[in-house]
């Protein structure tokens, strides 16, 4: 089998695969409608990281059909890289698939967003000088990017305790008896014990991180935050709050959305590319939690070196 790396493109190759269950910022709009997000992705693969890859749109929304299809094409690929797939359908899918295959399969939406969240956030907490293990954690949105974010900024220090993830029934807690499954359980506060809302728990809130909604974040919200708040408003293409409206209440906040057009992007590209480089040239056969702190770590790193002049033209 390891001939085929030498003599095929199987080590340069990737499969970005989707059923179009959760597609982009337009939901649940099927495999087909899925294709232009698939092909952009695979490009990005190529310019950034030389990555050859090929969007394979399947027409399959039942999630164990879905498996039964993906599993068989390991041999076609060095790694698959999994895209706008429902939660919770999206964590069954991958753990199960990395059980199947004996090549990474990595799902964009969850991981790349959390390395490069915590990357921002390694730095924003650099600048306002706080520490993550005892700062006040608020994530409003809990599909598949809010639970790996929050999970990725735990690993890193941040105490469970301090940590509030929110969806549109409001804070999770144990027991809450709206709108729960096993991944946002796992997640769930302890210290909260019966219903709260989003503006509710952002009182004194340090960091407040969005990947729910357009304008989800209110002017109560922003006002109720910690001083020197860090506030990530991810939705894309319309952030939770733009940066104009922000630090027009906020003005001691750090602000960072999704989006090229506003300072301070926070976006999957900056993963992606690249980590599926590292892990196509040293022939892993996981990405695993050590791969991916070991990412968010380096691009936070980067953002301190200079900037190449090649760098500065583009922008």
């Amino acid at each position: 089998p390891d001939t085929a790396y030498t003599y095929t493109n199987k080590g340069n190759m990737v499969a970005c695969i989707s059923n179009g269950t959760a597609v982009l910022g337009l939901g649940n709009i099927g495999a087909l409608a899925s294709k232009p997000v698939m092909e952009g992705k695979s490009v990005l693969f190529k310019k950034f990281a030389g990555v050859n890859c090929i969007d394979l749109c399947v027409d399959c929304p039942d999630k164990d059909k879905f498996i039964d299809v993906v599993r068989h094409l390991a041999p076609s690929f060095g790694g698959i890289n999994l895209e706008d797939i429902k939660g919770p359908d999206c964590f069954y899918i991958e753990d199960r698939l990395k059980e199947l295959m004996p090549i990474p399969v990595f799902h964009d939406d969850q991981h790349g967003t959390a390395i490069v969240c915590l990357a921002g956030l390694i730095n924003a907490l650099k600048i306002s000088n706080k520490d993550i293990s005892n700062i006040k954690i608020v994530c409003n949105g809990a599909g598949a990017a809010g639970i790996a974010c929050m999970k990725l900024i735990q690993v890193y220090g941040a105490k469970k305790e301090n940590c509030y993830i929110c969806d549109t029934h409001g804070v999770i807690y144990p027991g809450r008896p709206t709108g729960m499954n096993d991944f946002k359980a796992s997640l769930a506060n302890e210290t909260v014990t019966k219903d709260m809302t989003l503006e509710e728990v952002c009182a004194g809130a340090d960091v407040l991180i969005g990947v729910s909604a357009a304008g989800a974040f209110t002017e109560a919200c922003l006002t109720a935050l910690a001083p020197d708040p860090v506030i990530f408003a991810m939705a894309n293409p319309e952030p939770e709050v733009r940066p104009d409206a922000a630090k027009a209440i906020r003005p001691d906040c750090i602000i960072a959305t999704g989006r090229s057009d506003f300072p301070n992007q926070i976006n999957n590209v900056m993963c992606f590319p690249f980590l599926f480089r590292a892990t196509l040239d040293c022939r892993a056969t996981q990405i695993n939690e050590d791969m991916k702190m070991a990412a968010a770590m380096a691009l936070a790193g980067l953002a301190e070196k200079p900037v190449p002049d090649e760098v500065k033209r583009a922008f």
